[in-house]
């Protein structure tokens, strides 16, 4: 399923809720990530200062895909933003 996301904390949630879909841990994700519990933490709360790095390795091992594209125009109803 496609998500929209426009903010660190709408990405963070958006990983937490495809590695808890996958039934994986934060310890897990980091394990095979080779990162930190504490920094996979960190990356789903959105908090600043993650590396492009850590987001990447993190998307990779959950068999996810980053697609940038123009931002969509909002029609005004806030139905269309969920």
């Amino acid at each position: 399923m496609d998500q929209i996301v426009r903010t660190s904390k709408q990405l963070g949630a958006a990983i937490r809720r495809h590695r808890r879909s996958v039934g994986l841990s934060q310890a897990q994700l980091g394990a095979k990530t080779n990162l930190r519990q504490p920094t996979i933490s960190a990356l789903e709360q959105g908090e600043p200062g993650t590396e492009l790095r850590t987001l990447v390795d993190v998307i990779t091992a959950l068999g996810l895909e980053m697609v940038v594209r123009d931002r969509s125009k909002a029609t005004g109803k806030i139905e269309d933003l969920f």
